[in-house]
């Protein structure tokens, strides 16, 4: 979740820029920079880590005369968090920031290679700069040649960019990822990817729409649509808040970031699909030579995303899986062969026992894989190779989006071993890729299913227990539904196997114990809806979430149906996620506060 900023005036630049980025930190970065045009020269200053970094190199740079600035926190996908891949990044005249992933940068930099052009860096972003000077020699002025860059783009992003040729102009274009300008009486011009860095600089913002591109000067504002018909900007109040303004208006962190897990996916496929093939460019395929088991390590929610991996490398790359609990693992003296690869799992990288598991499978000789959501954490510089789920950071305290970003990732690795080993055709490979692709449609989040799961959650407050029951795939899911309802909502719940219920659990079966029940169409149907009728039968409350009726169910949400159980298993998930939000926030709890610092709020 890289961070956007653009200054167009008479003030500090500088430090204009440098405030913006601070305000984006909360989105998450590994290194940073500004770029800075004034009276026909360009200052551009990098920096790996801290925000404090960049300060400290451009703590001797002073400019007070008229600039075109541009700022950019980065969060690495392509390419490791160097200067060289910090961004601005810089053509023979040109600077340029962007958020988002180009899909077709591959394509676009050999033809630049063949045409003598030099790249600094590994990233997709620097394309752009040198695309558009490419452009500028055709062209008739430098706007033609941003709107014809533009056009030759395919992803998804957020862009500004300034160059020597119109050094009182910042270029923008927006497609997918998001990006706004701000004025104030001063006639001054600010971008930035979110509300934060603009509070206390404009009164008004325009928030640009898919598909929006043009330039802004001292005097202009120009916005062309999607369709190039020029447009006039719909400018709105910007808030005063800053911290409402970094939660977009929704109530906590973790409903924010349900809401977006639609942009998250979309962001952890862009670039690793084709039509009949995932490209995983991350990973050597010579690293399943000699591979007769994948071992996955994780704890807690990472733990509930490797448990739901085992079931897909062994359904589709008919590989033994194993799962591991790091806690666990580290501390048993357990037997490693060298025909395994050995996976963790982490959002942070920095999972303490995760990452002492993967010590002890470096020190066997193993081969490693990190699935991680933070490059340059201690787990992506150990392991062998290490794929990035692009989740951007985390503010809740229960995890959501790196939970579906993780299973996106090992959907897309295990249809990537499955070819090496040639366990799916090329036709059920294409198949399963097309469901991918509709992943972020089944998650985003329908004003009226949340508005029903509101209005439910006040029935699940003062039972003893809740059961979360699934099966397959959904088990892990049932365990994760139950977690997140203990880290929020302080009351006890577990996830079980449905099959399990006789084998025990079903003992405590009664009126006051609420029963989650996950009962996808695709996938163990009829056995899951027997098991749950069984619990029905012993007076159980029975929630059942579900694309069918379901008659013994004292409450009943409606999933819509799809031709495939992973879209019913991302559907759910949301639907837990919500659950667990609005049970909790119904008991007054803040639920992106920790128990011992949270305080209760009142909820009407």
């Amino acid at each position: 979740m890289c961070g956007i900023v653009g200054y167009l005036g008479e003030k500090n630049s500088k430090e204009i820029l440098l405030e913006g980025l601070k305000e984006l930190e909360y989105r998450g970065y590994d290194s940073a920079g500004i770029a800075i045009l004034s009276e026909g020269n360009f200052s551009s200053f990098k920096a790996v880590g801290k925000l404090v970094n960049l300060e400290e190199k451009t703590k001797d740079f002073v400019t007070d005369k008229f600039a075109a600035g541009i700022g950019h926190t980065r969060w690495a996908t392509h390419g490791k968090p160097t200067e060289l891949n910090a961004h601005p990044h810089v053509g023979e005249s040109s600077y340029v920031v962007h958020n988002g992933i180009i899909e077709n940068y591959a394509e676009l930099k050999k033809e630049l290679l063949d045409d003598g052009v030099t790249f600094l860096s590994q990233t997709d972003t620097e394309v752009i700069v040198h695309q558009f000077e490419k452009n500028q020699k055709s062209c008739t002025n430098s706007f033609e040649a941003f709107k014809k860059t533009i056009s030759e783009l395919q992803g998804a992003y957020a862009i500004l960019l300034v160059t020597k040729d119109e050094d009182d102009t910042i270029f923008f274009a927006k497609n997918g990822s998001p990006m706004l300008v701000g004025i104030n009486a001063e006639n001054e011009k600010y971008f930035a990817s979110s509300d934060t860095p603009l509070i206390g600089q404009c009164s008004d913002v325009n928030y640009f729409n898919d598909g929006d591109y043009g330039y802004v000067t001292e005097k202009e504002l120009v916005i062309f649509n999607k369709d190039d018909v020029k447009k006039e900007a719909t400018f709105v109040k910007l808030p005063t808040n800053k911290l409402s303004a970094q939660k977009d208006g929704y109530r906590f962190f973790m409903e924010k970031e349900i809401y977006e897990q639609h942009i998250v996916i979309a962001d952890t496929l862009l670039g690793r699909l084709s039509e009949d093939e995932v490209l995983l460019d991350e990973l050597d395929s010579s690293m399943f030579d000699g591979i007769n088991e994948i071992k996955l390590c994780a704890c807690g929610t990472s733990y509930h995303s490797a448990l739901s991996a085992s079931y897909m490398f062994e359904r589709y790359a008919r590989i033994k899986t194993s799962v591991e609990v790091a806690s666990e693992f580290r501390y048993r003296e357990p037997v490693m062969t060298k025909d395994t690869l050995f996976v963790v799992i982490s959002q942070s990288g920095e999972t303490a026992d995760t990452l002492e598991t993967l010590k002890m499978a470096k020190e066997a000789g193993l081969k490693t894989l990190v699935i991680c959501n933070v490059d340059n954490s201690s787990m992506v510089r150990i392991a062998d190779a290490s794929i990035l789920t692009r989740a951007g950071i985390e503010k809740g305290v229960a995890s959501t989006k790196a939970f579906a970003t993780q299973i996106v990732v090992f959907w897309m690795l295990s249809l990537y071993v499955a070819k090496l080993k040639n366990t799916l055709a090329k036709e059920e490979i294409a198949k399963q890729i097309a469901i991918l692709r509709e992943v972020p449609k089944s998650v985003k989040v329908e004003d009226s299913m949340h508005e029903r799961i509101k209005r439910l959650s006040k029935r699940y407050l003062h039972g003893h227990g809740f059961f979360f029951v699934g099966r397959d795939l959904f088990y892990p899911l049932a365990l994760e539904g139950a977690l997140k309802l203990k880290e929020i909502s302080y009351l006890h719940a577990e996830g079980y196997p449905s099959g399990e219920m006789k084998h025990g659990p079903i003992a405590l079966a009664d009126p006051e114990l609420f029963t989650i029940a996950l009962l996808p169409q695709h996938l163990l149907y009829d056995k899951s809806k027997s098991n749950t009728e069984e619990l029905s039968a012993r007076d159980s409350t029975i929630c059942a979430i579900s694309p069918i009726e379901f008659d013994k169910a004292d409450d009943f949400i409606k999933t819509k149906k799809y031709d495939h159980y992973m879209l019913e298993f991302f559907e759910m998930m949301v639907v837990v996620q919500l659950l667990s939000l609005e049970i909790s926030v119904r008991l007054g709890n803040d639920v992106d506060m920790p128990r011992n610092l949270a305080k209760s709020v009142t909820v009407e």
